[in-house]
Protein backbone atom coordinates (compact mmCIF):
# COMPACT_ATOMS: atom_id res chain seq x y z
CA UNK A 1 0.00 0.00 0.00
CA UNK A 2 0.89 3.74 0.15
CA UNK A 3 3.72 5.05 2.64
CA UNK A 4 4.14 8.77 2.85
CA UNK A 5 7.58 10.16 3.78
CA UNK A 6 7.35 14.19 4.54
CA UNK A 7 10.05 16.17 5.18
CA UNK A 8 11.49 20.23 5.65
CA UNK A 9 9.92 20.92 9.39
CA UNK A 10 12.33 22.81 11.26
CA UNK A 11 12.31 26.13 13.86
CA UNK A 12 11.78 29.58 12.15
CA UNK A 13 11.40 33.33 13.07
CA UNK A 14 8.06 34.79 12.73
CA UNK A 15 7.64 36.56 8.97
CA UNK A 16 10.16 33.56 8.12
CA UNK A 17 9.25 30.88 5.46
CA UNK A 18 9.42 26.62 5.55
CA UNK A 19 9.14 24.02 2.45
CA UNK A 20 7.42 20.99 3.34
CA UNK A 21 7.40 18.15 1.26
CA UNK A 22 6.07 14.75 0.95
CA UNK A 23 6.84 11.71 -1.42
CA UNK A 24 4.01 8.94 -1.66
CA UNK A 25 5.00 5.47 -2.65
CA UNK A 26 4.31 1.95 -3.32
CA UNK A 27 1.36 2.39 -5.64
CA UNK A 28 1.80 2.36 -9.03
CA UNK A 29 -0.98 4.89 -10.21
CA UNK A 30 -0.98 8.61 -9.03
CA UNK A 31 -2.78 10.29 -5.99
CA UNK A 32 -6.97 11.46 -6.17
CA UNK A 33 -5.56 14.27 -3.62
CA UNK A 34 -2.97 14.78 -1.76
CA UNK A 35 -2.61 17.91 0.97
CA UNK A 36 -1.43 18.71 4.60
CA UNK A 37 -3.51 18.39 7.93
CA UNK A 38 -2.02 20.16 11.08
CA UNK A 39 -2.60 19.58 14.85
CA UNK A 40 -1.31 21.89 17.35
CA UNK A 41 -1.31 20.49 21.11
CA UNK A 42 -4.81 19.94 22.33
CA UNK A 43 -6.47 20.91 19.37
CA UNK A 44 -7.86 18.06 16.52
CA UNK A 45 -6.23 17.80 12.99
CA UNK A 46 -7.16 20.35 10.73
CA UNK A 47 -7.31 20.53 7.09
CA UNK A 48 -3.97 23.43 5.64
CA UNK A 49 -4.05 22.71 1.91
CA UNK A 50 -5.00 20.17 -0.48
CA UNK A 51 -4.40 19.91 -4.10
CA UNK A 52 -6.57 17.44 -6.33
CA UNK A 53 -5.16 15.16 -9.41
CA UNK A 54 -6.26 17.86 -11.88
CA UNK A 55 -4.57 20.41 -10.37
CA UNK A 56 -7.62 22.39 -8.34
CA UNK A 57 -6.51 23.60 -4.93
CA UNK A 58 -7.96 24.95 -1.41
CA UNK A 59 -6.88 25.99 1.37
CA UNK A 60 -7.78 27.10 4.75
CA UNK A 61 -8.66 31.14 5.33
CA UNK A 62 -5.91 31.15 7.72
CA UNK A 63 -3.46 30.44 5.29
CA UNK A 64 -5.03 32.17 2.26
CA UNK A 65 -2.50 33.98 0.25
CA UNK A 66 0.52 32.90 2.68
CA UNK A 67 0.71 28.90 1.87
CA UNK A 68 1.14 27.74 -1.48
CA UNK A 69 0.94 24.11 -2.10
CA UNK A 70 2.13 22.41 -5.22
CA UNK A 71 1.94 18.72 -6.40
CA UNK A 72 3.81 16.63 -9.31
CA UNK A 73 1.01 13.93 -10.42
CA UNK A 74 3.91 11.79 -11.77
CA UNK A 75 6.04 11.66 -9.07
CA UNK A 76 3.16 11.58 -6.57
CA UNK A 77 4.98 14.63 -4.53
CA UNK A 78 3.27 17.29 -3.00
CA UNK A 79 5.07 20.86 -1.50
CA UNK A 80 3.76 23.26 0.46
CA UNK A 81 5.63 26.25 0.11
CA UNK A 82 4.68 28.80 3.73
CA UNK A 83 5.71 32.22 4.01
CA UNK A 84 4.81 34.42 6.59
CA UNK A 85 5.09 32.19 9.04
CA UNK A 86 3.00 33.23 12.33
CA UNK A 87 3.47 31.99 15.82
CA UNK A 88 -0.19 30.04 15.81
CA UNK A 89 1.03 27.88 12.43
CA UNK A 90 3.22 26.19 14.98
CA UNK A 91 1.95 22.60 14.87
CA UNK A 92 2.95 18.98 13.60
CA UNK A 93 2.06 18.72 9.65
CA UNK A 94 0.87 15.82 8.77
CA UNK A 95 0.86 14.58 4.57
CA UNK A 96 -2.51 13.53 3.22
CA UNK A 97 -3.43 10.95 0.50
CA UNK A 98 -6.77 10.19 -1.03
CA UNK A 99 -5.61 7.33 -3.19
CA UNK A 100 -8.92 6.11 -5.35
CA UNK A 101 -7.57 2.41 -6.21
CA UNK A 102 -7.76 1.53 -2.32
CA UNK A 103 -10.63 4.03 -2.02
CA UNK A 104 -8.82 5.25 1.35
CA UNK A 105 -7.24 8.19 2.71
CA UNK A 106 -3.11 7.66 3.80
CA UNK A 107 -1.42 9.56 6.35
CA UNK A 108 2.21 10.33 6.97
CA UNK A 109 4.38 10.25 10.54
CA UNK A 110 3.88 14.10 10.80
CA UNK A 111 6.95 16.97 10.90
CA UNK A 112 7.41 19.39 13.69
CA UNK A 113 6.91 23.29 12.16
CA UNK A 114 7.66 25.88 14.93
CA UNK A 115 7.49 29.59 14.49
CA UNK A 116 9.47 31.42 17.53
CA UNK A 117 11.48 33.97 18.10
Amino acid sequence: QVQLVESGGGLVQPGGSLRLSCTASGSADSYYAMGWFRQAPDNQRDLVARIWNNGLTTYADSVKGRFTISGDNAKNTVHLQMNSLRPEDTAVYFCNAYWARYGRDFWGQGTQVTVSS
